[in-house]
């Protein structure tokens, strides 16, 4: 069983027991979550929403905040004497996903 799910504009193909990273939400560890944003869900056979699946709730819970690793984003113009380094770390909520009911 599997559903997609909406999420800070993104979208997430899940499963019970997932680990993923979301955008910051400001939790507490070991809090408890239910979304209601349902796309689609696949329990033998796939139903899908107009926009959300009515009904369909995705429960996770929060595991910790932290930050993902630094990306370097370098931009060079040849032959114009500029450039420009920048770097940015996203900061992160990692969840585990507990149920879904459909």
């Amino acid at each position: 069983m599997y559903a997609i799910i909406k999420n800070g504009g993104k979208q997430y193909k899940v499963q019970e027991g997932d680990i993923l990273l979301f955008d910051r939400m400001s939790l507490d560890p070991k809090t408890t979550v239910e979304i209601k944003e349902v796309l689609a869900v696949n329990n033998g056979e796939l139903r899908t929403g107009t926009p959300y699946v009515e009904g369909a709730v995705v429960t996770f819970e929060v595991i910790n905040e932290g930050r993902d690793r630094k990306v370097i984003v370098f931009k060079k113009r040849r032959r114009k004497d500029s450039k420009v380094k920048r770097g940015f770390r996203r900061d992160h909520t990692r969840v585990r996903i507990v149920k879904i009911a459909a």
